[in-house]
């Protein structure tokens, strides 16, 4: 009989690169946010793979980059620390952007520590095949990687091939969780995260940098099947506040729907949800109003 291998992998990257859908698709459910804006993560993310002979255990991040204002500052610095303390790196670029400066960043704090890494080239189906091979010997040389795997994540590719290579350098070792453990994220934080996701898709490119979500209420009501929720949409100003309402409330009710709909998929029963939004002035600027919202 095989040993079990387990381990923990920290996905690292650029904002906008992939990563929380690349999590997603490998745990088989939702359980990090995306949006096509970057910097959508702000948390580090748990998620657990479970196969045969080896346990996965993932830590999903915020986007690394260059980071200016207090919030901005708050998520590099969580990402970074997670890297401290894992036994392989994921680090996930995008084939459409191969000169993101980002990447350099990256790669110069990976250079500073003795850590397993895997290069995963993300979005190979948006890109000429003969434009791949230049890429992937540019980063040989950059950098003495594990192993280089080309994926897309949103169509599945090559991500047998990469969970392989995974397994491969993870250590042997104990299951740390439980066969049924996805994430060690609650439905409460989820549901608050989904519903700031539905906000990126919605609204314009002001408004998602400047939103929170907290659920005020999340109680399970068994003798109607039925899960009640309160949350609220914190916004930076008045004019903020206004659009996510929308005209005749038409903004936050489509917010709304979609959140719900999610959300039901998640706790596998019917949802009432209610949502408001609250103005809290500058709170991207403001330590103690970063911390209240769990950043």
């Amino acid at each position: 009989m095989s040993p079990t291998r387990s381990g923990f992998i920290a996905i690292i990257g650029a904002p906008n690169v992939g990563k929380s859908t690349l999590l997603n698709q490998l745990l088989g459910q939702k359980i990090a946010i995306t949006s096509e804006k970057p910097q959508t993560t702000r948390h580090r993310i748990l998620g657990v793979v479970h196969q045969p002979e080896a346990q996965l255990i993932f830590l999903d991040t915020p986007g690394i980059h260059r980071a200016r204002g207090t919030l901005n500052v708050r998520m590099v610095e969580v990402a970074m620390k997670v890297m401290g303390d894992v036994d392989l790196v994921v680090f996930l670029t995008d084939a459409t952007y191969p000169d993101n400066p980002s990447d350099g960043i990256i790669l110069k704090y990976l250079r500073k520590r003795d850590l397993p890494v895997i290069l995963t080239i993300n979005k190979v189906d948006l890109m000429e095949k003969g434009r791949l091979l230049p890429q992937i010997e540019q980063w040989q040389n950059a950098y003495p990687f594990r192993a280089i795997v080309p994926i897309s994540a949103l169509e599945r590719i090559q991500l047998d091939e990469l969970v392989a290579e995974m397994v491969a350098v993870l250590p042997e070792g104990p299951r740390y969780y439980p066969e049924e453990t996805v994430t060690d994220q609650t439905e409460r934080f989820i549901a608050a995260e989904i519903i700031r996701e539905k906000v990126f898709r919605l609204t314009g490119e002001e408004i998602p940098y400047a939103v929170a979500v907290t659920v005020e209420s999340f109680k399970k009501r068994p003798d109607k099947n039925m899960v009640d929720i309160h949350a609220a949409i914190h916004v930076e100003r008045n004019s903020q506040k206004g659009i996510i309402i929308g005209k005749a409330g038409r903004m936050l009710k489509r917010i709304g729907e979609q959140a719900r709909e999610d959300i039901e998929r998640m706790v596998g029963r019917q949802v009432f949800l209610k949502l408001w939004v609250r103005v809290q002035k500058n709170w991207t600027r403001d330590e103690r109003a970063i911390r209240r919202f769990g950043y």
